[in-house]
């Protein structure tokens, strides 16, 4: 039997609980919003290198979160297109206030 999530669906507890610190999961969404800005800002001035600024930015607090706060390891680093994806569900969950009972089935109390 393989260690490895076959679905998101399986993959989107595991992710919600590598981020039950209210902390660390702050600290995506502030990564997540100066992603998306330089994003739009790569786009809107056609300048390459706020696309990297989105990839640092992004991932530094992420890390930050992970590393310092949750002491633990990124699931980027097994699932990096999963992770994006469900980095991006959360943030947009919890802007939109219903991101509470997705870490209730996921088991996250804090």
């Amino acid at each position: 039997m393989s260690d490895r999530f076959q679905t998101f669906a399986e993959f989107w507890p595991y992710y919600l609980s590598e981020h039950g610190d209210t902390t660390n999961r702050r600290l995506h969404y502030v990564g997540s919003t100066l992603a998306l800005m330089n994003a739009a800002a790569a786009i809107v001035l056609l300048n390459p290198f706020f696309l990297l600024s989105a990839v640092i930015s992004g991932y530094f607090f992420a890390w930050i979160g992970h590393f310092i706060i949750e002491k633990n390891r990124p699931a980027t680093f097994k699932y990096p297109f999963w992770s994006l994806f469900a980095d991006f569900r959360m943030y947009f969950l919890a802007l939109t206030g219903r991101l509470r009972p997705h870490l209730d089935r996921a088991g996250v109390v804090a």
